[in-house]
């Protein structure tokens, strides 16, 4: 038996891999597409890119590693059964759930590495993805003349240039408009030809221009007493052979941000701080709750109204409009009408305070089911690989196809079956539709039967997904003659 449980192991390792690497490769490809307008034209190192690229596959994982045990199953045990390697075991007595014992227990450990990285190895991925990424969005793009189009990536200046010579790095028809007096376009430059020199290493970019013109409003000393006077202001136009102008670029450089900043959302939160994170959700609301209560204890009471003096009848109920009127009866119009305008003061108090907890209090239970749909994410991961192998074992044995070819077919029809109810379910638990315990284990519970109809069909060689089987049985019907009395 142990050499049994070698060959299946040995069987499942290869496609797992395979299918793993390929699943993560697309997943990243689909994440370049995603971001690439935030990546291209910064001048991002190849280490930082790579950087952001790990911690992007990290995240990927989740997605990646239960694709990958769906269709690694479905290939090992097709290609068994298209070897006829599972009839052979089956004739020699063994069943096919003592066959698939040795990759149940295998994927259970895979399923105990996909908690462990849910839970300790992802939030600190995703921690340091939320950084890096920031960073990069927040980056200002490198210097990137294009001919007759204005840049503005340098605080202060518009410059545009005619046509450029890339291969001699010289610019032509140029025209800068420096705007760092704060008074609009009143310093223009304008040149024949230039060129562009960044230093690196001193973080500094110098703009050398030649044989051009500057245009200058010079703003008058004098300043007039009359406001509806429009000042005059003087135009200084100069000529020069060679202009030369040196920007600080330490604003082009990435500058990393504390970590810290981010350290505090759910999706970078470890089990143990979930729920520290759920605890002290819930002892706020019950704070806000008490508070509300006690506030209106205090307001509903008629002697705080400001006239401590108004007697209340035991049997007048302060809740009633007339036990209201009956109260104020034995005092003037005056001091009646002063208790009724602090009485509506107390009512609005009352009802703006009641809203604002009311929001305060609707905010905490979405907070609350946000950090229980994480929770329950550390172990729908590790659950949905046992659920998904137990679905493409005993349908490889079925349909005993190996390769690419069909398994990936059904393979992908069911990770989208497991995706879509997945998403469809985390979406109705943060509508509060359903419960964050329901929502995040809709999938699990729709896969989980499926898995087991098909666990049972294949141990009893069912051949209700035989196509031979349908097809015989048509071919029965159509050839049948009829009888003649």
């Amino acid at each position: 038996m142990k050499k049994l449980d070698k060959l299946v192991i040995k069987s499942f390792i290869g496609p797992f891999i395979l299918t793993f690497c390929i699943a993560q490769f697309v997943l990243v490809m689909q994440f370049l597409w995603k971001y690439v307008d935030d990546l291209v034209g910064k001048g991002l190192s190849n280490t930082v890119l790579l950087e952001l690229l790990l911690y992007a596959s990290a995240r990927l994982v989740p997605l990646a590693l239960p694709l990958a045990v769906l269709l690694a199953s479905i290939m090992t045990y097709g290609a068994l059964g298209e070897y006829y390697e599972l009839t052979a075991v089956k004739s020699a007595g063994v069943s096919l759930l003592r066959f698939m014992k040795a990759l149940i227990i295998t994927v259970a450990g895979i399923s105990i590495f996909a908690f462990y990285f849910s839970n300790n190895l992802l939030p600190k991925a995703n921690l340091k993805f939320g950084a890096l990424l920031y960073d990069i969005r927040h980056q200002k793009p490198t210097v990137a003349l294009k001919p007759g189009i204005f840049y503005s990536g340098i605080d202060g200046y518009y410059i545009k240039v005619g046509r450029k010579d890339d291969e001699n790095n010289i610019l032509y028809d140029i025209i800068v408009y420096d705007h760092t007096s704060g008074r609009g376009s009143d310093h223009v430059i304008t040149a024949e030809k230039g060129s562009m020199i960044q230093d690196e290493q001193a973080l500094a970019l110098t703009l050398k221009l030649e044989n051009g013109k500057q245009y200058r409003e010079v703003e008058p000393k004098e300043q007039s007493h009359n406001e509806t006077e429009h000042k005059a202001y003087e135009m200084v136009a100069t000529t020069f052979k060679s202009w030369e102008k040196r920007f600080d670029m330490s604003q082009f450089k990435l500058n990393r941000t504390d970590e810290n900043f981010f350290k505090d959302l759910k999706q970078m939160l470890t089990l143990q701080q979930l729920y520290n994170e759920v605890d002290t959700i819930r002892h706020e609301a019950q704070h806000l709750k008490n508070g509300l209560v006690s506030s209106m204890g205090v307001y509903v009471n008629l002697k705080k109204f400001g006239i401590d003096s108004v007697p209340i009848p035991s049997t007048v109920q302060a809740a009633s409009f007339a036990a209201v009127d009956e109260l104020v009866q034995p005092y003037d119009p005056a001091t009646q009408l002063q208790i009724y305008e602090r009485a509506i003061n107390k009512a609005r108090n009352i009802k703006n305070y009641t809203d604002v907890t009311d929001k305060q209090l609707a905010y905490k239970e979405r907070d609350y089911v946000s950090h229980m749909v994480e929770v329950y994410r550390k172990f729908t991961l590790s659950v949905a690989c046992l659920v998904l192998f137990f679905i493409g074992a005993p349908l490889g044995s079925i349909i005993r196809k190996g390769g690419l070819g069909w398994p990936l077919f059904y393979s992908v029809l069911f990770f989208i079956l497991y995706h879509v109810t997945s998403i469809i379910g985390e979406k109705l638990a943060e509508n509060n539709i359903l419960t964050p315990l329901a929502g995040m284990w809709l999938s699990t519970i729709i896969l989980l039967p499926i898995g087991f109809f098909l666990t049972m069909k294949a141990a009893n060689d069912s051949k209700i997904y035989s196509t031979d089987y349908y097809r015989n049985f048509v071919r029965k019907l159509t050839d049948r003659k009829p009888h003649i009395a």
